[in-house]
Protein backbone atom coordinates (compact mmCIF):
# COMPACT_ATOMS: atom_id res chain seq x y z
CA UNK A 1 0.00 0.00 0.00
CA UNK A 2 0.96 3.55 -1.46
CA UNK A 3 1.43 5.81 2.13
CA UNK A 4 0.40 9.33 1.61
CA UNK A 5 1.98 12.16 3.41
CA UNK A 6 -0.12 15.16 4.48
CA UNK A 7 -0.38 17.95 2.76
CA UNK A 8 0.09 21.41 4.69
CA UNK A 9 -1.89 24.39 3.77
CA UNK A 10 -3.40 27.47 5.52
CA UNK A 11 -6.66 29.23 5.24
CA UNK A 12 -6.98 32.79 5.63
CA UNK A 13 -10.05 33.58 7.60
CA UNK A 14 -11.67 36.60 8.50
CA UNK A 15 -10.99 40.59 7.40
CA UNK A 16 -9.53 43.61 9.14
CA UNK A 17 -8.03 43.03 12.79
CA UNK A 18 -10.09 40.03 12.59
CA UNK A 19 -8.00 38.15 9.95
CA UNK A 20 -6.02 35.16 10.97
CA UNK A 21 -4.48 31.93 8.40
CA UNK A 22 -5.20 28.62 10.11
CA UNK A 23 -2.44 26.05 9.39
CA UNK A 24 -3.81 22.79 8.11
CA UNK A 25 -2.30 19.50 7.92
CA UNK A 26 -4.41 16.94 5.62
CA UNK A 27 -4.11 13.47 4.98
CA UNK A 28 -5.41 11.72 1.69
CA UNK A 29 -7.38 8.29 2.06
CA UNK A 30 -10.52 7.09 1.76
CA UNK A 31 -13.52 7.96 3.96
CA UNK A 32 -15.02 8.14 6.40
CA UNK A 33 -11.94 10.76 7.05
CA UNK A 34 -10.82 11.29 10.71
CA UNK A 35 -10.77 15.17 11.71
CA UNK A 36 -9.28 16.12 14.69
CA UNK A 37 -10.51 19.04 16.96
CA UNK A 38 -7.72 20.05 20.14
CA UNK A 39 -7.98 21.61 23.15
CA UNK A 40 -7.35 24.93 24.88
CA UNK A 41 -3.64 25.36 24.06
CA UNK A 42 -3.00 22.54 22.56
CA UNK A 43 -1.74 22.05 19.22
CA UNK A 44 -1.87 19.50 16.10
CA UNK A 45 1.44 17.96 16.80
CA UNK A 46 -0.02 16.34 19.76
CA UNK A 47 0.51 12.80 20.80
CA UNK A 48 -3.43 12.12 20.35
CA UNK A 49 -3.28 14.20 16.65
CA UNK A 50 -0.09 12.22 15.68
CA UNK A 51 -1.49 8.47 16.67
CA UNK A 52 -4.81 9.44 14.99
CA UNK A 53 -2.56 10.90 11.79
CA UNK A 54 -0.55 7.49 12.06
CA UNK A 55 -3.88 5.42 12.02
CA UNK A 56 -5.09 7.08 8.90
CA UNK A 57 -1.93 6.34 7.35
CA UNK A 58 -1.79 2.75 8.23
CA UNK A 59 -5.35 2.11 7.60
CA UNK A 60 -5.68 4.28 4.21
CA UNK A 61 -7.67 6.54 5.67
CA UNK A 62 -7.90 10.54 5.41
CA UNK A 63 -7.05 12.40 8.29
CA UNK A 64 -7.34 16.39 8.89
CA UNK A 65 -6.04 18.33 11.87
CA UNK A 66 -5.56 22.20 12.52
CA UNK A 67 -4.68 24.89 14.71
CA UNK A 68 -7.04 27.51 15.97
CA UNK A 69 -5.87 30.75 16.24
CA UNK A 70 -3.65 31.54 19.04
CA UNK A 71 -2.24 27.94 19.13
CA UNK A 72 0.82 25.95 17.27
CA UNK A 73 1.52 27.53 13.81
CA UNK A 74 -1.46 29.19 12.81
CA UNK A 75 -1.80 33.25 13.14
CA UNK A 76 -3.49 34.97 15.12
CA UNK A 77 -3.32 36.27 18.94
CA UNK A 78 -4.48 33.25 21.46
CA UNK A 79 -5.99 36.27 23.95
CA UNK A 80 -8.42 37.33 20.84
CA UNK A 81 -9.91 33.54 20.89
CA UNK A 82 -14.02 32.50 21.58
CA UNK A 83 -15.46 29.99 20.84
CA UNK A 84 -17.16 31.45 17.82
CA UNK A 85 -14.11 32.77 16.55
CA UNK A 86 -12.63 28.67 17.21
CA UNK A 87 -15.79 27.27 16.33
CA UNK A 88 -15.88 29.59 12.75
CA UNK A 89 -11.93 27.81 11.97
CA UNK A 90 -13.26 24.55 12.51
CA UNK A 91 -16.52 25.00 10.06
CA UNK A 92 -13.43 26.93 7.57
CA UNK A 93 -11.40 23.98 7.97
CA UNK A 94 -14.29 20.70 7.21
CA UNK A 95 -15.46 22.31 4.63
CA UNK A 96 -11.89 21.10 2.60
CA UNK A 97 -12.89 17.45 3.46
CA UNK A 98 -14.41 15.44 1.47
CA UNK A 99 -17.62 13.37 2.59
CA UNK A 100 -18.72 12.06 6.15
CA UNK A 101 -16.21 12.74 9.21
CA UNK A 102 -15.60 11.13 12.35
CA UNK A 103 -14.95 14.09 14.15
CA UNK A 104 -12.81 13.63 16.81
CA UNK A 105 -12.44 16.20 20.13
CA UNK A 106 -10.70 16.91 22.82
CA UNK A 107 -11.13 18.71 26.03
CA UNK A 108 -12.60 21.95 24.37
CA UNK A 109 -12.29 20.22 20.68
CA UNK A 110 -14.75 17.73 22.78
CA UNK A 111 -17.13 21.41 22.98
CA UNK A 112 -16.87 22.34 19.39
CA UNK A 113 -17.05 18.62 18.03
CA UNK A 114 -20.98 18.41 19.92
CA UNK A 115 -21.28 22.25 18.05
CA UNK A 116 -20.25 21.07 14.70
CA UNK A 117 -21.92 18.07 14.88
CA UNK A 118 -25.49 20.03 15.28
CA UNK A 119 -25.04 21.88 12.56
CA UNK A 120 -24.10 19.25 10.36
CA UNK A 121 -26.94 17.54 11.44
CA UNK A 122 -28.76 20.99 11.01
CA UNK A 123 -28.33 20.80 7.09
CA UNK A 124 -28.72 17.06 6.71
CA UNK A 125 -25.44 15.80 6.18
CA UNK A 126 -24.48 14.60 9.73
CA UNK A 127 -21.18 13.25 11.08
CA UNK A 128 -20.24 9.44 10.75
CA UNK A 129 -19.48 9.81 14.46
CA UNK A 130 -18.03 11.28 17.09
CA UNK A 131 -15.15 10.48 19.93
CA UNK A 132 -15.04 12.86 22.73
CA UNK A 133 -11.89 12.56 24.98
CA UNK A 134 -12.76 14.23 28.25
CA UNK A 135 -14.83 16.63 26.34
CA UNK A 136 -15.37 19.55 27.98
CA UNK A 137 -18.66 21.68 26.83
CA UNK A 138 -19.90 24.58 28.54
CA UNK A 139 -16.55 24.78 30.04
CA UNK A 140 -16.52 28.25 30.51
CA UNK A 141 -19.46 27.88 32.91
CA UNK A 142 -19.56 25.01 33.73
CA UNK A 143 -15.57 24.03 35.10
CA UNK A 144 -13.38 27.47 34.71
CA UNK A 145 -16.20 30.18 36.76
CA UNK A 146 -17.59 28.19 39.39
CA UNK A 147 -13.33 27.91 40.39
CA UNK A 148 -12.39 31.55 40.08
CA UNK A 149 -11.67 32.91 43.29
CA UNK A 150 -13.25 36.34 44.85
CA UNK A 151 -9.84 37.92 43.46
CA UNK A 152 -10.43 36.41 40.26
CA UNK A 153 -13.89 37.33 39.55
CA UNK A 154 -12.67 41.13 40.25
CA UNK A 155 -9.40 40.48 37.88
CA UNK A 156 -11.50 39.39 35.48
CA UNK A 157 -14.21 42.68 35.40
CA UNK A 158 -11.92 45.40 35.86
CA UNK A 159 -9.09 43.91 34.08
CA UNK A 160 -10.69 41.61 31.13
CA UNK A 161 -8.48 38.62 32.06
CA UNK A 162 -7.57 36.66 34.80
CA UNK A 163 -3.88 34.56 34.33
CA UNK A 164 -3.86 31.24 36.01
CA UNK A 165 -0.90 28.40 36.43
CA UNK A 166 -1.45 25.32 34.29
CA UNK A 167 0.15 22.21 35.06
CA UNK A 168 0.70 21.73 31.06
CA UNK A 169 3.01 24.99 30.95
CA UNK A 170 5.46 27.08 32.45
CA UNK A 171 3.68 30.25 31.61
CA UNK A 172 0.09 30.87 33.17
CA UNK A 173 -2.86 30.69 31.11
CA UNK A 174 -5.02 33.51 30.20
CA UNK A 175 -8.64 33.26 30.40
CA UNK A 176 -10.64 36.24 28.98
CA UNK A 177 -13.51 37.69 29.77
CA UNK A 178 -14.65 37.84 26.13
CA UNK A 179 -13.94 34.44 26.08
CA UNK A 180 -16.36 33.62 29.08
CA UNK A 181 -18.98 35.99 27.76
CA UNK A 182 -19.33 34.37 24.28
CA UNK A 183 -19.33 30.72 26.02
CA UNK A 184 -23.11 31.86 26.56
CA UNK A 185 -23.77 31.75 22.99
CA UNK A 186 -22.84 28.20 22.83
CA UNK A 187 -23.88 26.56 25.87
CA UNK A 188 -25.10 23.10 25.45
CA UNK A 189 -26.56 21.77 28.68
CA UNK A 190 -30.10 23.64 28.54
CA UNK A 191 -31.17 21.32 27.05
CA UNK A 192 -31.20 18.28 24.09
CA UNK A 193 -28.01 17.61 22.42
CA UNK A 194 -28.31 16.41 18.96
CA UNK A 195 -25.38 15.08 17.17
CA UNK A 196 -27.19 12.55 14.40
CA UNK A 197 -24.82 10.10 14.71
CA UNK A 198 -23.35 7.61 17.36
CA UNK A 199 -21.01 9.22 20.17
CA UNK A 200 -18.50 7.35 22.10
CA UNK A 201 -17.11 9.33 24.67
CA UNK A 202 -13.82 8.43 26.90
CA UNK A 203 -12.79 10.08 30.39
CA UNK A 204 -10.19 9.71 32.67
CA UNK A 205 -11.24 9.10 36.40
CA UNK A 206 -8.55 10.94 37.81
CA UNK A 207 -8.67 14.04 35.29
CA UNK A 208 -8.04 16.85 37.94
CA UNK A 209 -9.60 19.53 34.58
CA UNK A 210 -12.86 17.78 33.64
CA UNK A 211 -14.02 15.25 36.03
CA UNK A 212 -16.03 12.44 35.07
CA UNK A 213 -19.26 13.72 36.02
CA UNK A 214 -18.89 16.46 33.55
CA UNK A 215 -18.84 13.66 31.19
CA UNK A 216 -21.88 11.60 33.06
CA UNK A 217 -23.67 15.05 32.69
CA UNK A 218 -23.33 14.96 28.70
CA UNK A 219 -24.73 11.41 28.45
CA UNK A 220 -27.59 12.82 29.95
CA UNK A 221 -28.13 15.10 27.56
CA UNK A 222 -27.40 13.12 24.30
CA UNK A 223 -31.18 11.10 24.37
CA UNK A 224 -31.37 10.29 20.46
CA UNK A 225 -28.12 8.86 19.51
CA UNK A 226 -26.13 6.02 21.10
CA UNK A 227 -23.65 6.70 23.31
CA UNK A 228 -21.02 4.92 24.77
CA UNK A 229 -19.14 6.19 27.64
CA UNK A 230 -15.48 4.75 28.80
CA UNK A 231 -14.27 5.39 32.15
CA UNK A 232 -10.65 5.08 32.60
CA UNK A 233 -10.50 5.08 36.72
CA UNK A 234 -6.26 5.80 36.54
CA UNK A 235 -6.90 7.87 33.20
CA UNK A 236 -5.64 11.64 33.42
CA UNK A 237 -6.66 14.53 32.01
CA UNK A 238 -4.25 14.23 28.31
CA UNK A 239 -4.69 10.27 28.16
CA UNK A 240 -1.60 10.27 25.81
CA UNK A 241 -0.17 6.85 27.25
CA UNK A 242 -0.30 4.18 25.20
CA UNK A 243 -2.49 2.57 26.35
CA UNK A 244 -5.00 5.58 26.40
CA UNK A 245 -3.70 6.17 22.73
CA UNK A 246 -4.42 2.33 21.54
CA UNK A 247 -8.39 2.82 23.51
CA UNK A 248 -8.51 5.84 20.88
CA UNK A 249 -7.61 4.03 18.26
CA UNK A 250 -10.02 1.58 18.43
CA UNK A 251 -12.59 3.93 18.74
CA UNK A 252 -12.31 5.37 16.04
CA UNK A 253 -11.54 1.80 14.00
CA UNK A 254 -14.85 1.28 15.62
CA UNK A 255 -17.13 3.96 14.23
CA UNK A 256 -15.10 3.53 10.87
CA UNK A 257 -16.11 0.35 10.61
CA UNK A 258 -20.11 0.94 11.73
Amino acid sequence: MTISHPTSFRIPIGSGPASRDIAVEQRAGKGPGIFWLGGFRSDMMGGKAMALDALGAEQGLAVTRFDYSGHGISGGDFNDGTISRWLEEAEAVLATTVGPQIIVGSSMGGWIALLLARSLLARGTPAHGLVLIAPAPDMTHELMLPDFTPEEHESLQNNGYVDQPSQYSDTPYRITRALIEDGKAHLLFGGVIETGCPVTILQGGADPDVPQAHAIKLVTHILHDPVTLTLIPDGDHRLSRDEDLARLKDAVMRLVEH
